[in-house]
């Protein structure tokens, strides 16, 4: 099997995010099979649809970096029951003008992480409506709904706990196998 070129979306711009430490943390688990790069996203314009006749700089870089991956990581924090703005306008400069998706086809998987106690389920919910219609085929199991506590994460950037980097393991194996399936 080749290395896979994932590009990742941290739905979050704060630069010391869980979701953009949970991003980080998840490469190890990867091995050989995979490397994550990351997609900028707080410097992009908000879409406007006047942009698919002369499409910004930025917007073009995003969707160069999707379409030279194999698949995509969405990695994202809820907000007020959804998605963040910011994660949406990245999606939204990607799929457009319409019939030129950089995302059309290409394999995905969403998790993410809060402080809430049903971690980033709603958000993930309404990604995945959104990643249907883009027409990408989301890993639908196992569901990775994580709660931050003190502990999580390691001092050296990693998983606290044995019991989370198995399951984590087990998320990653399983969405590498899909992006086998789609590359087949």
């Amino acid at each position: 099997m080749s290395q896979y070129k994932i590009a990742v979306f941290v739905g979050s711009l704060r630069k010391h995010s869980f979701n953009r430490q949970l991003a980080h943390a998840l490469q190890p688990l990867f091995g050989r099979k995979a490397t994550l790069e990351h997609v900028e996203i707080g410097d992009l314009p908000l879409y406007d649809q006047d942009f698919d006749h002369d499409y910004p700089a930025q917007g073009k870089r995003l969707k160069e970096q999707v379409r030279a991956a194999d698949a995509v990581l969405f990695v994202t924090p809820e907000y007020n029951r959804s998605i963040p703005g910011v994660l949406k306008n990245a999606i939204d400069l990607g799929s457009r003008p319409y019939g030129d998706s950089c995302f059309a086809g290409k394999p995905a998987a969403v998790l993410g992480i809060s402080i809430g106690a049903i971690g980033t389920a709603l958000a993930q919910q309404h990604l995945r409506n959104v990643l249907a219609y883009l027409d990408m085929p989301v890993l639908g199991q196992p569901e990775v709904f994580l709660q931050h506590k003190d502990g999580f994460f390691d001092n050296q950037g990693g998983f606290g706990d044995a019991g989370t980097t198995k399951f984590l393991q087990g998320y990653v194996d399983r969405f590498v196998a899909l992006i086998d399936r789609h590359k087949a």
